[in-house]
Formats: C-alpha cells, sequence, structure tokens
C-alpha cells in the first residue's frame, strides 16, 4: 500500500513539515515498512518562503523590518535562482502575520504591513528578476496601505498635509493619494501573489466582515474597518483606474492583494494554482492507495481553495480516498464531505486549554493518525475475508 501525506500547518502551532512528520510517525507506528511519501504543504502563509526556498535550494536572508504593531522585528525573505533568474520568495505571515501581533494587541485597526514593502524593497536592492508573495495568515486590514507607503506611495487629507496610514483606522484621513515617488524598480520585475482566490475586499462578503473578527475586531471596528476600505478603494479608482473592490484576491491579507494590485503591478493567483508550480504534487498524489491530509480547522471555509479541499480535488482524479486530521472541527465542516474529503477527526479527544492543546499537537496528531490507519487496516481485513469467502463458494 502506497500512503502519501499531504498536510498544512497549524496555525500558530506547528508547520507544515512538522505536522506531516507527526503524521508519517503516526503511519509508521501501525507498520513501520509501509510506504509513505511525506509533501508538507502551503498556502501562502505559515512556512511559505521556508518551504519553496528548500525546495528550490535557496537561501533565506534575515533583516530587521517593521512589524505589524509598529516595532521593529527580525524577519526573513529567500532568494533562489532558476535558469538563469533570481527570484524572491516574500512570506506575509513572517512580516505582518497574526502570529506576530500579540493577543492584548489584535485590532486590525492599528496594525500595518509596512514591513510588506521594506521586503520588497530589500528584494529590489538584490537585484531580483521576479518576486514571489505568499498572502496568508495576516493580523492586518489596512489594505496594503502601509507596504504601498515603505515603497513611496504617499497619502494627503484635505488640506493636501502628508498623512501616515498606520493602520484600517487611518484610512479614512486620506483624501488624495500620490505615486510620483513610487519606486521605480518596480517596473522591472514580476510580481506574482498566491492569495484566497475568494476573498474581495469590499461588501457584505468584503474582508473586513469576513476576517476581521478572527483578527480581533468588534462588531465597531468592523464597521469602521469596512467604511475605511471602501474609502480606499474609492481612492484606488481615482488614482491608478482600477476597481478593486470585487476583484478576486483583492481582500487577501486584510486587502494587501488590493494594495499590490494597484501599486506595485502585482499578479493575484488563485494560491493552490500559483503554488503547484513550485511543488508538484499532482503526480504524487495519483500514486498513492490512500492519502492523508491536515488543516488546524476544518469547516465550512476549508472548501473555499485551502489545503485540504484541493488535495482532495486531486485526488478525486482516480477515486483516492482521502482522510483529513484536524486541530478541530468547526461550523458545518461536513460540507467537506461534498468536496471530496471521505473522512475526518479531531486531534483534541477531550476538554483541555488552548496551551494544553499546542504543547500536546504533535504528540496528538500522530496518535490521532494511527487510530485513522488502525481503522483502515480493520476495513481492508475485513474485505479480505470477504473476498476470500466467496472466491472460495462450492
Amino acid at each position: 500500500m502506497k500512503i502519501v501525506i499531504v498536510p498544512s500547518g497549524f496555525k500558530e502551532c506547528l508547520g507544515a513539515e512538522e505536522v506531516a512528520l507527526a503524521m508519517e510517525r503516526g503511519v509508521r507506528r501501525v507498520n513501520h515498512f509501509m510506504d509513505v511519501e511525506v509533501i508538507p504543504m502551503i498556502d501562502g502563509g505559515e512556512g511559505f518562503a521556508k518551504t519553496i526556498v528548500n525546495l528550490k535550494g535557496g537561501t533565506l536572508l534575515y533583516k530587521e523590518i517593521t512589524g505589524p504593531v509598529g516595532k521593529k522585528i527580525l524577519s526573513f525573505f529567500g532568494i533562489f535562482e532558476e535558469n538563469g533568474k533570481r527570484t524572491a520568495v516574500i512570506e506575509m505571515a513572517a512580516v505582518a502575520g497574526l502570529k506576530l501581533v500579540p493577543h492584548h494587541q489584535r485590532n486590525p485597526l492599528k496594525t500595518t504591513t509596512y514591513g510588506v514593502g521594506e521586503l520588497i524593497s530589500a528584494a529590489l536592492d538584490l537585484g531580483v528578476d521576479k518576486i514571489l508573495i505568499g498572502c496568508g495568515d495576516s493580523g492586518t486590514s489596512d489594505g496594503g496601505a502601509g507596504m504601498a507607503q515603505a515603497l513611496g506611495v504617499q497619502f494627503f487629507d484635505n488640506n493636501c498635509r502628508l498623512v501616515a496610514i498606520n493602520g484600517g483606522e487611518d484610512l479614512m484621513k486620506a483624501n488624495s493619494v500620490a505615486i510620483t515617488n513610487i519606486d521605480p524598480r518596480l517596473a522591472t520585475v514580476t510580481i506574482d501573489v498566491a492569495c484566497n482566490w475568494t476573498n474581495i475586499l469590499c461588501g457584505e462578503k468584503g474582508v473586513a466582515r469576513v476576517f476581521g473578527p478572527q483578527k480581533g475586531a468588534t462588531p465597531e471596528q468592523v464597521d469602521q474597518l469596512a467604511v475605511g476600505l471602501d474609502h480606499y478603494a474609492a481612492l484606488i479608482q481615482e488614482t491608478v483606474g482600477i476597481d478593486v473592490r470585487s476583484l478576486p484576491g483583492s481582500g487577501a491579507s486584510g486587502g494587501l492583494g488590493a494594495g499590490l494590485i494597484a501599486f506595485t503591478g502585482a499578479q493575484l493567483h488563485p494560491r493552490f494554482d500559483i503554488i503547484m508550480n513550485y511543488i508538484r504534487i499532482e503526480e504524487k498524489i495519483l500514486t498513492a492507495d490512500i492519502v492523508f491530509t491536515a488543516e488546524g480547522s476544518l469547516d465550512f471555509q476549508t472548501p473555499n481553495g485551502k489545503i485540504p479541499s484541493e488535495v482532495a480535488r486531486i485526488a478525486k482524479l482516480n477515486n483516492i480516498p482521502v482522510i483529513a486530521i484536524t486541530g478541530t472541527i468547526g461550523k458545518g465542516a461536513a460540507v467537506n464531505y461534498d468536496a471530496g474529503i471521505d473522512a475526518y477527526s479531531s486531534i483534541i479527544q477531550k476538554p483541555t486549554t488552548l496551551e494544553n492543546a499546542m504543547k500536546n499537537a504533535p504528540l496528538w496528531i500522530e496518535e490521532s493518525t494511527e487510530s485513522a490507519f488502525r481503522q483502515v487496516a480493520i476495513g481492508l481485513g475485513i474485505a479480505k475475508k470477504m473476498y476470500y469467502k466467496e472466491s472460495v463458494k462450492p
């Protein structure tokens, strides 16, 4: 039997590689000699840069930049060379991710993407030909205005005075935008962005209303963010002639997608589609007899382009069964059966604290995978007995 393990990471807990190795240990508890292929998967969030750079034999470069709450932090980006071209890989989560925002400061009205712009500038300093940006696991909702400022975009108030956009709450202060001082080197590179294609900037399904609460926003703050992002979209349209309100991916990472489209000329892509260009998993999944995947939380949003559902979509091309191991099972998780996931289970088997769950996650993932595979083994044993009985009938 061939088993392929293709998990995502557990946000703010374990990276995809750590999850994958724990799952492999679980399978090998049942049969140490099982044919197992492990493919840690990324979706543009945590682990994006390190995974791609490792696969491409590149290098991680560290740089002090402005973190999401305005304080200096040590972040990183990757560089690799292929076919004579140099590509920089920037992971939004490592610059302005939710994990970098202390719990008592989780208010997307006050977090910034300025550091993303600083890393883009650092990549340009190295003369790269291409920049690949992973949008995911963000702790911001400033529409990418912070990033834009770091690259030379200027915002002015009603009195034509320069204003600083330090978070979503400042978007309403801007009355006009100037792009005359934007870094000219942006015109010399290709910028591709891996993002959640279903996220849009504005409206009832806009990023403020869908993801603001997850980043710590109260209902009142969600309303304020929504109004600010609507205003910001109007400024973008007035300045560069692009209506970003409902463009696919425009709401990615708190609207960073919109800012990248408007001010850097970036192309947004469904995250799984572009990542597949760097991590070729389809042929490996199609060699499997059974596929295991994983995600920190399985719920009604999982079929919207998240790793387990994309893995299941590929597996179903050959009717390969898929089992998902998840940290928690959220609202509407049953829709994943229709998305191609045949079974799922949570690693949390009894009431516990978040701290304890995060501490024990590697062991619990291992145990849950073992349990799931033992159930598969039981099913195979029953099937063999039934086949044998049928074959020996007189």
